[in-house]
């Protein structure tokens, strides 16, 4: 067992890392910060409804109090001013409150017309460029051309951004919200990226401010329970969270279910002979999802957490102040749990996640990110036959310990017709 003096260095390597620290054990971050890592499922749903476990790092971090942790660290972003992503206790319950209309399921419904048009979109772009190339013989990196165009592009048509408009708002957003995922950029590049990211989520605000519409960001400003609203500052915050934890969480589950089914064939085939106007159909490729988010989950590690007060956790002593960091991707693999964990099966009864968290920090946005994954998905592997180029042991993951997905995903791709 690790130790807060001997603490497991974590590395890119998600799956390694995860059997390396077991269920409970001490790590220390990429820039040299130390925390608690959970991987076992029973106890990290402990810790998304325990009474004594806060996400509110400036009420609840001794280290960033008392000014000990870099302003460059990596986690310095998910934990600063961070909203209802970070709030606590009642702050969190009225923070939440007033968001939740526009995430029900009815108001995702209403956004199905646009993310089909915008996955409609992404296809034809990756469509061989003349008329008699019936096929890409030149690999096409899907991840970037495919996977990360959709979430982007729905997150900010669904906040009002002109996603057309290449000299506006909206690549200073999607380079922000890249940037914070990136472990390999500089400090520095991180810190513009972000201001960038900021004053451009200032800039939506005050234009729909001057000229309302039906956007999400318009519904923010004017949301009100019982009186109480949104102050500008967590308007912004609430804006900021949603681009950053619904967009390359969102990139991560189209690309891995992309990568499962072209590595299971037999699962692609199955899926692909139901007839797609079918229920039997649309519950085929909900197995699919449900599977992938369990076998890969999307997001790895979110910071982060912290003890408000001394707790024992899976038998594991846990100092009040201490970080923790519980890895989603660590409980959709927990053997205690699920039958042969690292075995990709759509078709098993049990698909129990945490790919979207638990508790009262459950992601708002789960719904929007499967609804894309669900035309998406359809949608590619109707109209392409596709190949992966590298040999999938040897594709490299994304970098960082915050996310799980791949580096990329080079394929081949001929039409179906």
């Amino acid at each position: 067992m690790t130790t807060e003096t001997n603490p497991y260095v974590l590395t890119d390597d998600i799956y390694a890392d995860i059997e390396s620290v077991g269920p409970v054990g001490w790590v220390e971050m990429p820039d040299g910060l130390r925390a608690v890592m959970v991987t076992d499922y029973a106890a990290i749903k402990e810790i998304g409804t325990h009474p004594d476990v806060s996400r509110d790092a400036a009420a609840h971090w001794p280290d960033l109090r008392a000014g000990n942790v870099p302003a460059d660290s990596l986690v310095v972003p998910w934990v600063t001013n961070a909203g209802p992503f970070s709030a606590y206790g009642a702050e969190h319950r009225r923070l939440k409150k007033l968001m939740t209309p526009a995430f029900t399921q009815r108001q995702i419904d209403k956004l199905e017309p646009m993310i089909d048009e915008i996955v409609a979109g992404a296809l034809a772009k990756i469509a061989p460029s003349g008329p008699h190339d019936r096929s890409q013989v030149e690999p096409l990196d899907l991840r970037a051309e495919f996977c990360f165009p959709v979430p982007i592009r729905t997150i900010g048509a669904v906040l009002g951004v002109d996603v057309d408009d290449e000299q506006d708002l909206f690549p200073v957003i999607r380079a922000g919200a890249d940037a914070l995922f990136d472990t390999s950029i500089s400090r520095e590049e991180l810190g513009a990226a972000f201001i960038g990211l900021l004053g451009a989520i200032d800039e939506l605000i005050a234009r729909k401010r001057a000229r309302p519409d039906d956007s999400l960001t318009s519904a923010l400003i004017q949301a009100n329970q019982d009186g109480d609203t949104y102050t500008a500052a967590e308007i912004a915050e609430v804006v900021r969270i949603l681009i950053v934890a619904g967009y390359e969480t969102t990139v991560n589950l189209l690309d891995q279910c992309i990568f499962l089914l072209l590595t299971h064939p037999q699962h692609l085939a199955a899926v692909l002979a139901e007839d797609p106007s079918t229920d039997a159909a649309e519950k085929a490729w909900e197995a699919i999802i449900d599977e992938a988010l369990r076998h890969s989950s999307p997001a790895n590690v979110v910071p982060m957490r912290f003890a408000i007060k001394d707790i024992v956790i899976a038998g594991f002593d846990i100092p009040a102040g201490t970080p923790l960091l519980v890895s989603f991707a660590g409980a959709g693999r927990d053997p205690k749990v699920h039958e042969a964990p690292d075995v990709f099966d759509p078709t098993r009864i049990k698909k129990d996640h945490l790919g979207f968290g638990y508790g009262p920090h459950r992601c708002p946005g789960a719904a929007m990110a499967i609804a894309e994954a669900k035309f998406a998905l359809p949608a590619l592997f109707s109209r392409y036959r596709l190949t992966l180029v590298e040999d999938p042991a040897e594709i490299p993951a994304n970098d960082g310990i915050i996310t799980n997905g791949h580096a990329r995903l080079l394929v081949t791709l001929e039409p179906n017709d």
